[in-house]
């Protein structure tokens, strides 16, 4: 075969011959954790060029559900235990894979000039934002907060429901709201909000983020790789930046 024939045949060969797909590593992940989830999945990427991250932020519920549901996952982590905790009952997630990341602080946030030192003050606004307790973590825990403080009966018809965290201090941010129940993380990632105070840990549980592998997930070398980049010291050190606490 002559040289230039050769060549050709090859070239055209090369083109019809499909494109090698990277390995896609899907992410289902609490909306709280984005920024420390895309720094690591970008840098992860950076250095392997034949994986990409399909990245899924929201509220913990809703993103159980999807899963059950059949949404591609193969690294599920949750704002609480509550909810890693019926998937690990309905085998949606490698049980032994199961580790908790971090930790996060709830707080009351809005803007200067809003009277609210304590939870006692709340009865005296007009409107506040809370992610829907059903599958919000975040208002779950601002449930329990209202509560053991005994606020609960007066603020019934004062809360605005969001479907996530951050959507409630987005409200908080368009002064929809006088302030929002929101993660301290959250809360630091605002440019026109403050925190006007720290929820006292008695009155609700401890906001957790424990994080595991779904059965697709264990069987990908780059999810499992990736999972352990997320509970390494770098990672922790990129959790306590953000002001999430590891400990």
């Amino acid at each position: 075969m002559k040289p230039f024939k050769a060549a050709v045949i090859f070239v055209v060969l090369a083109l019809l011959a499909p494109a090698a797909r990277a390995e896609e590593i899907y992410l289902s992940v609490a909306h709280s954790l984005k920024e420390v989830v895309n720094g690591l999945a970008d840098g992860y990427e950076k250095t392997h060029p034949g994986v990409k991250f399909v990245r899924n932020f929201g509220a913990s519920g809703a993103l159980a559900k999807q899963i059950e549901a059949g949404a591609p996952a193969d690294i599920f982590i949750s704002a609480n235990r509550e909810w890693m905790d019926k998937m690990k009952e309905k085998k949606a997630v490698d049980a032994g894979s199961i580790d908790t990341l971090a930790y996060n602080v709830l707080v009351f946030a809005g803007k200067d000039g809003v009277r609210a030192g304590g939870m006692k003050d709340l009865p005296a606004l007009s409107q506040i934002a809370i992610g829907s307790p059903k599958s919000v973590p975040a208002g779950e825990y601002a449930t329990q907060a209202m509560n053991r403080s005994g606020v609960a009966e007066r603020m019934e018809r004062k809360l605005v429901m969001a479907r996530d965290v951050r959507e409630a201090l987005l409200y908080a941010e368009r002064g929809e709201v006088e302030g929002a129940f929101v993660y301290k993380t959250d809360a630091l990632q605002s440019k026109t909000l403050k925190v006007l105070f720290v929820v006292p840990q008695a009155l609700y549980d401890r906001v957790s983020y424990p994080g595991a592998l779904t059965f697709s997930g264990a069987k990908k070398a780059d999810a499992v790789a990736f999972f352990a980049i997320l509970r390494s010291g770098a990672a922790k050190a990129l959790f306590e930046k953000q002001g999430f606490v590891i400990r």
